[in-house]
């Protein structure tokens, strides 16, 4: 195919509407891959040094991008800032230290429970409250309420859980920033997540963070787990509707179950994929049925 024919192809009227929903769907799977890997790290450096690579190489990336500090910011808008950073850290820190005792689909189903919670606050549709039952009942059916092959550690689905917490946090203080510079706000909250997420890293893993082997497998980390999917995400959103966007993206666990199985071996149980199901079902209904002003599900957290 020539040049010129490619370009045609992509200027067409199908491949404007296919373009974005291929975004989202790529964010979405580098996302889990790029976690998938990062877990692979945990033996050598922990979750903690893995975490701390993830957030801080992307905070100098961000900052060498975005450059944040030619824009103005007020007293508030730094608190605003910090309260962002800081959920923003506990996030991930908390996140990946989930994924030593659980699977990823089953954390990033968990997780998800967060910012579902916030989609529903304020329900009043019947659709809703099943919504929030099919929710209760992925959850019900993850709690490890007997012992076994399928049953999951408990301290690694309150960390999980943890993560959801400040998800939806994240997605509060986020909307605090609106009136700033995407770019700025971003650059600056992944700055501060890094001063609350590296300190853990550099305690636990110590000397092992400045292998050059580790620090470029670090380097690949935030590139393919934060940079590149939330990338794609926002390309995604230009053109995709915010309530469309919140259904595809509710498929996520989905996604993570996958990619865990495939680059982790991580074998769920059939109980665990109905979880999964219910939770992603939640998702989509909550999404679908909210009205788009007040939908709350944001892209993935950097």
């Amino acid at each position: 195919m020539t040049s010129l024919a490619l370009k045609t192809h992509l200027n067409s009227p199908l491949a404007a509407r296919l373009i974005p929903y291929l975004a989202l769907f790529a964010g979405m799977v580098t996302l889990a891959c790029g976690t998938s890997f990062a877990k692979t790290l945990f033996p050598v450096i922990g979750a903690e040094g893995t975490s701390a690579y993830r957030v801080g190489i992307s905070a100098v990336l961000l900052v060498a991008v975005f450059r944040p500090w030619r824009f103005r910011l007020t007293r508030a808008d730094l608190g605003a800032i910090a309260l962002y950073g800081v959920v923003l850290g506990a996030m991930n820190l908390s996140f990946y230290m989930a994924l030593r005792t659980i699977p990823l689909g089953l954390a990033i189903a968990i997780e998800f429970m967060g910012p579902l919670t916030l989609a529903l606050i304020h329900s009043r549709k019947p659709i809703h409250f099943a919504c929030i039952g099919l929710a209760v009942v992925g959850l019900g059916l993850l709690l490890p309420l007997k012992a076994g092959a399928g049953a999951l550690d408990p301290v690694g689905m309150a960390l999980a859980a943890f993560a959801g917490l400040c998800w939806a946090l994240y997605i509060v203080f986020g909307k605090r920033l609106s009136h700033l510079h995407a770019g700025q706000s971003v650059a600056l909250g992944m700055s501060v997540a890094a001063m609350v997420v590296v300190p853990f890293g550099v305690a636990h893993a110590g000397a092992a963070l400045l292998n050059p082997a580790i620090i470029l497998a670090g380097v690949a980390v935030a590139i393919f787990s934060s940079a590149l999917p939330y990338s794609l995400e926002m390309v995604a959103l230009r053109s995709i509707p915010k309530r469309t966007f919140g259904v595809v993206l509710s498929a996520e666990p989905a996604v993570g179950a996958l990619a865990g199985l495939v680059i982790l071996h991580e074998h769920l149980t059939g109980q665990q994929w109905l979880a999964i199901a219910a939770i992603v079902a939640a998702s989509v209904g909550a999404i679908a049925t909210t009205r788009e002003a007040k939908i709350e599900l944001e892209p993935s957290a950097p």
